[in-house]
């Protein structure tokens, strides 16, 4: 049976397996029993296990074979030779621009990510960052093979995906309507070498391009470490944006939304506004603005131990500085939708622990439209982008700003726009309650 959890926790992620195995539909973790608490425990101890076993505790990458073929849908395609020569070809493009961001530090900054995009459109290739964040080069080829699987055509598509040190390289190949893909991850060694990391192949279970403009496809390839783990073959998700989107919305997205994003907090994920807060949760916005404001981590942590829940008094001063600095709300709002002790003009303070974990694979936020109002705040609208749901749009959202003076702005308000079902957030957790949190820890 504890086998069984385990396969479940490394199918579908950590918060996802407890609401499955252990949460039934629209109940509490049964915390408060000692028996199932121990079972949840060991569930992570086997898994991290098992997990150090076959993978190890070193850092480094692990080694591939010099030599080898791909095998896709019964063709043969040499990886070794002819696959490596032109992973060579195309890290050749760019070498200047690379080695120079080594010097100077900036291998990861977007300039580099955006000049390294454009050399490689420069000479004929389709080129985009693995972030997202700079508009594809080469996109009418992208969107030429598109057409040629709608139609059921045969064609064939290279895409360069940058990362930070290397690139992954799809080799697409349409016929009668599927796609087969060979992917290469290539990556520079310490000494500057450009190193084949691994190549898979599989065809695509699922291919769509979507109306927001993203090139979507998902495929299984088998993994010796994997299948010992999940019984079943390893999935790949691919979200890439083709249609170029306009700068200004990324500019905002990177200043506004972004930083914030969806885990561990229902910013944008709930209604709220200036007069009605709705059911914001001021304690997370505490956790994502704090290290933003103050430039450190936050200092109030969770307790080492799992059975002891960690309780701290933060001055007032310190809490509503972080609250008041993005939200214009009133100190009487803040302390009446907090627990607020006014004989030591301080705020009770929870932090996360093991009990509210969320599933760490979560979307991620894209402005796709921007209207400048005549009160001076901008409205923002949002799609919460999610590769491994196979969407580029999984929920959708209009988020106010308010510029002030320097850099300085606040969140007027939010509201969803196409969250039908609040079961399409189900990634996230809310903070125990205090009855939840007296039950699980009493007083210890």
């Amino acid at each position: 049976m504890l086998l069984e959890k385990i396969k479940k926790f490394w199918k579908a992620g950590l918060a996802k397996t407890l609401k499955d195995t252990f949460i039934p539909s629209g109940a509490h973790i049964p915390f408060g029993n000692k028996e199932e608490k121990n079972k949840i425990l060991s569930l992570f101890v086997m898994a991290g296990t098992v997990t150090l076993v076959m993978t190890g505790c070193s850092n480094e990458l692990p080694e591939v074979p010099e030599n080898g073929e791909t095998v896709v849908d019964h063709e043969v395609y040499p990886s070794s030779e002819d696959g490596f020569d032109n992973a060579e070809s195309i890290a050749a493009v760019y070498r200047d621009i690379y080695d120079e961001a080594v010097e100077t530090n900036t291998l990861g900054s977007l300039e580099t990510l955006r000049r390294i995009v454009a050399r490689l459109g420069e000479n004929g290739y389709v080129a985009v960052d693995s972030e997202n964040q700079v508009d594809m080069a080469g996109a009418e080829q992208a969107i030429e093979f598109c057409k040629a699987v709608d139609e059921k055509k045969s064609a064939t598509l290279t895409i360069i995906v940058i990362k930070d040190f290397g690139f992954r390289k799809y080799d697409l190949k349409t016929k009668d309507g599927n796609v087969n893909i060979v992917r290469g991850y290539y990556q520079y060694d310490q000494n500057g070498c450009l190193q084949n990391r691994n190549t898979v192949s599989y065809p695509a279970d699922i291919w769509q391009y979507t109306e927001e403009g993203y090139l979507l496809f998902v495929g299984s390839y088998f993994s010796d470490e994997n299948y010992v783990l999940t019984l079943s073959d390893t999935p790949e998700h691919t979200a890439l944006r083709v249609l170029p989107l306009d700068e200004t919305c990324r500019e905002l997205n990177r200043k506004y939304i972004l930083p914030v994003g969806y885990g561990q907090n229902n910013m944008f994920l709930t209604d709220w506004n200036e007069e009605d807060i709705g059911d914001l949760d001021f304690y997370d916005i505490f956790d994502n603005f704090y290290p933003i404001l103050y430039e450190q981590p936050v200092p109030y942590a969770a307790d080492e131990s799992l059975a002891v829940g960690a309780v701290y008094q933060i001055p007032e001063e310190i809490f509503e500085n972080v609250i008041m600095t993005y939200f214009n709300v009133s100190k009487e709002t803040l302390r009446r939708e907090t627990t607020y002790i006014p004989e030591k003009a301080a705020y009770e303070y929870r932090p996360r622990g093991f009990y509210e974990v969320e599933y760490p694979d979560i979307p991620y936020t894209e402005v796709v439209d921007y209207t400048e109002n005549q009160d001076g705040t901008i409205t923002l609208i949002i799609n919460a982008v999610y590769p491994n749901g196979n969407t580029s749009a999984a929920y959708s959202h209009r988020t106010v700003i308010r510029p002030l003076d320097g850099d300085c702005f606040q969140y007027v308000l939010n509201q969803m726009i196409s969250l039908e079902d609040e079961q399409d957030i189900w990634r996230h957790s809310n903070r125990l309650t205090k009855e939840e949190w007296l039950e699980i820890y009493g007083g210890t």
